[in-house]
């Protein structure tokens, strides 16, 4: 059975064209999964999410900083209310469930504002520049170690640490509810979430499907969601 693996895009461009890195389907696929591509704006989140095995919440733009009692910022881009509201409604529904899910980069954020916590505006303005997030000019991914903690889903995936493809300018701050760390990079910044009580949910805040195609660790990431929806698919499907 290959399971059906929802991922979020972004919003309507200026060439009314929703948007995904084929980079995120291409790795679904080497590892047996469908990709079913979730554009924002749909009425009934809920839905969608029932005809799914799994769901990856995408990178893109930023997060309404008025969802987390943020301020506003010069850095913030890229801001839609309707994906916003689809993407928060998608991680408390996939929270609550039991369905596999990976938040990619905004998802990871999208997850801990959607469960109470809340995010850093501008990484640069906070932590220096000891590691490099971002490239400056926002056109190439930037690769840098994190190390990973024991007992955790991500160990048992990549081992102790990796070195990962990075492009955001936030991070996580105040930790939503049930939200566990798992992986950090040199500077302190939170590369790596679990929720508690699930049965296989793992936020990333790197980008693993910009360097799956030639990084097997990396694709180990997708290999093992993909196995894990396959299960659930088994499990919970006549």
């Amino acid at each position: 059975m290959s399971p059906l693996i929802g991922i979020t895009t972004r919003p309507v461009d200026a060439e009314d064209r929703y948007a995904l890195s084929a980079e995120y389907v291409q790795a679904v696929r080497r590892a047996g999964g469908i990709a079913v591509l979730i554009p924002p704006g749909d009425s009934s989140p809920q839905d969608v999410y029932a005809r799914l095995d799994g769901l990856i919440l995408s990178g893109g733009g930023d997060i309404d900083p008025a969802l987390y009692g943020g301020a506003a910022h010069a850095e913030i881009y890229g801001v839609s209310a309707d994906r916003d509201i689809q993407e928060i409604e998608l991680a408390r529904i996939a929270a609550a469930g039991s369905k596999p899910c990976m938040p990619i980069c905004r998802g990871i954020q999208v997850l801990n504002v959607a469960l109470g916590g809340t995010l850093m505006e501008h990484l640069p303005d906070e932590v220096g520049q000891g590691v490099v997030h971002r490239d400056p000019d926002k056109k190439v991914g930037m690769s840098h170690p994190v190390t990973i903690s024991p007992n955790s889903l991500l160990r048992t995936i990549v081992g102790e640490s990796c070195s990962v493809m990075s492009w955001h300018h936030q991070a996580l701050r105040n930790l939503g509810d049930r939200l566990v760390v798992t992986a950090r990079a040199e500077d302190g910044i939170i590369e790596a979430v679990e929720l508690r009580d699930h049965p296989w949910f793992l936020a990333l805040q790197w980008h693993p499907e910009m360097s799956a195609a030639t990084d097997p660790v990396q694709q180990k990431l997708f290999d093992a969601f993909v196995a894990a929806c396959r299960v659930w698919a088994v499990a919970n499907k006549a």
